[in-house]
């Protein structure tokens, strides 16, 4: 991409932007929180629209208005864009995000709920928060790893979260019965039509130290890329459930869509298939989920 086609695509953005946000905080104002999270949605689409994004969707997502806490791995600042252009929905994200140019305005504007993790008592507070937010039926998106890597490995998802659903459950606030856990894998597996190689990662992943003007520079120079977002089997969480298995679980069923995603092989050694059998009595299976050709 040229630097002109780059500067033209960016001030198209930013046109989308003064479109949408208007009309996203009018809605706001007058208690139209429908129109308020279609906005997100049609921003983000442009921009996939307009960098050549194209993004495919297989497994079975919740449905509309049903309350669920996402656990997805963490690749880069495209997931963000990438999931919000499916549905509305949003993200819990550290607390240092909220004070970033643009992009702290964007994930205000997303309803994001803001984590300090430097302060251990604020689990609570966002555990409390993300529960109002299920029991109102929101989708709410957790990189349950809590950093990015490479698009090519998992790293141990963290449970302290998962609290959240607990709290959001009949009996603590009139909530409802169970929680869909969600586990979400999302993978970026050709770019130009090519496989996307360990080499290619730097120009999509952004994690580790990595500076972000050379990896922004790196990602607009490539071409069109292909992203794949897998939802894999629910898992209900109900009052019983352990929360740390259902974690593990969700971790287990996110591993092996990557390890699919990016290399098309399943991982060696047993991998949970979503069937009740496999969750070792806990019954916090949904019956009848799992991913499906899309």
């Amino acid at each position: 991409m040229t630097r002109l086609g780059t500067i033209a695509r960016l001030i198209l953005c930013a046109l989308v932007f003064l479109a949408v946000v208007g009309p996203h905080l009018l809605s706001l104002h007058f208690g139209r929180g429908r129109i308020a999270a279609r906005m997100p949605v049609v921003f983000h689409r442009a921009f996939l629209w307009l960098f050549g994004l194209r993004v495919t969707q297989s497994g079975t997502p919740p449905g509309p208005g049903e309350p669920a806490l996402v656990l997805s791995n963490h690749v880069s600042w495209l997931d963000i864009l990438v999931l919000g252009s499916l549905r509305p929905l949003s993200f819990v994200a550290k607390s240092e995000i909220a004070g970033w140019p643009l992009v702290g305005t964007l994930a205000r504007l997303q309803r994001t709920v803001f984590i300090d993790r430097a302060r251990r008592a604020d689990t609570a507070n966002v555990n409390a928060a993300v529960a109002r937010r299920l029991a109102g039926g929101d989708l709410i998106v957790l990189f349950a790893e809590g950093t990015t890597g490479d698009g090519t490995r998992l790293l141990p998802f963290r449970s302290s979260l998962v609290g959240a659903a607990r709290a959001a459950l009949a009996g603590e606030g009139g909530g409802p019965d169970r929680i869909r856990l969600q586990p979400l894998a999302i993978t970026y597996p050709r770019r130009n039509g090519m496989p996307l190689t360990r080499a290619d990662r730097p120009e999509v992943a952004w994690y580790g130290d990595m500076d972000l003007a050379p990896h922004l520079a790196a990602f607009l120079a490539g071409g069109p890329l292909d992203i794949h977002v897998a939802w894999g089997a629910p898992i209900a969480f109900e009052a019983g459930t352990d929360r740390k298995r259902a974690t593990a679980l969700a971790e287990a069923s996110v591993r092996e869509a990557v390890q699919r995603g990016t290399t098309g092989r399943s991982p060696a050694g047993p991998v949970w298939s979503g069937r009740p059998h496999d969750t070792a009595g806990q019954g916090v299976s949904m019956p009848g989920a799992g991913l499906t050709a899309g």
